[in-house]
């Protein structure tokens, strides 16, 4: 075997799982170009094409997806190989990038962030914030957070963070002017500030629990956001009555810019969960971020 034959390999396998050559690019660290050329080069060396490319998408063509079932668990296990020699030389390096929804950043990594950047100095750290469930092989991304029910099943997930609950919320001048609802039902009369999700467009819809007695209530009101950070600023300002995490609202509550209502109606939220391909062996960048935030969160 000649050493040029392996030359490229793991570039077209980059690309063939991300489905694109910038997605690919992140993946390896390096330029785009770099990524197309290796793969033009490759081409030329196997003497077919591996890509048809649009200005949209990157497909496979049937020549390639054969190449990629034979040679891509060889790749994966020349990777592993190399990354377990790295292990037992030196500390876990490298850029790990995250994409997590707002909430999640805000009550999982936020808390934990500056000191695992300190105790982990050869590890870069990026962070992306979306609200939708994005696909995080096909973007090079190595682990998501969501609440666990986004979590798709073919990815391996781990409870972070601890137990949540809804917490419905308003300001002292908001209920002066408007009144204090004591049921449920009665929010159907006041502005409530509304939440589109991103992903389908559907507006949440807020549930109630007490004794047994369940309901699920279409609000409605004067504002709707996509964003809990910005539907927590409208709230303390007075403008409606919002239904936000109780941990992101606790601190508001105790200063007196927010008041709780309907407490006993509250109702238990599914947990927030970091996800990853099911993969044979979890990078050690990554590895080290599960271990802190078992350590340092409630999680299990």
């Amino acid at each position: 075997m000649r050493q040029d034959q392996l030359d490229g390999l793991v570039t077209f396998v980059a690309v063939a799982e991300t489905r694109g050559f910038s997605a690919a690019a992140v993946r390896l660290g390096v330029s785009p170009s770099a990524v197309s050329q290796a793969v033009r080069l490759l081409e030329k060396r196997v003497g077919v094409p591996l890509f048809n490319r649009t200005t949209r998408s990157v497909n496979l063509t049937e020549a390639g997806a054969r190449f990629l079932e034979r040679i891509g668990p060889a790749v994966q296990e020349l990777a592993l190989a190399s990354e377990e020699l790295s292990d037992s030389a030196e500390r876990p390096s490298g850029l790990l990038r995250l994409t997590v929804s707002r909430g999640a950043y805000l009550w999982v990594l936020q808390p934990v962030l500056g000191a695992f950047l300190r105790a982990y100095p050869q590890i870069d750290l990026e962070v992306s914030i979306d609200n939708t469930l994005v696909d995080i092989v096909g973007q090079g991304f190595d682990a998501g957070i969501r609440f666990g029910g986004m979590v798709e099943r073919d990815m391996v997930g781990m409870r972070v963070g601890p137990p949540m609950a809804n917490c419905i919320v308003a300001a002292p001048r908001y209920l002066a002017e408007r009144g204090t609802p004591v049921h449920p039902r009665e929010l159907l009369a006041h502005d409530c500030i509304g939440f589109r999700f991103a992903s389908s467009g559907q507006l949440e819809r807020w549930e109630f629990e007490k004794n047994g007695e369940a309901m699920t209530l279409a609000v409605s009101g004067r504002l709707v956001m996509n964003d809990v950070a910005l539907m927590l600023d409208a709230a303390v300002d007075g403008i409606g009555i919002a239904n936000l995490i109780g941990s992101f609202t606790e601190r508001h509550i105790v200063e007196g810019r927010l008041v709780q209502l309907l407490a006993d109606w509250t109702t238990p939220l599914p947990d927030l969960a970091l996800y990853y391909p099911d993969r044979k062996r979890v990078p050690p960048k990554l590895r080290v971020l599960i271990d802190w935030l078992r350590s340092t969160t409630s999680c299990l």
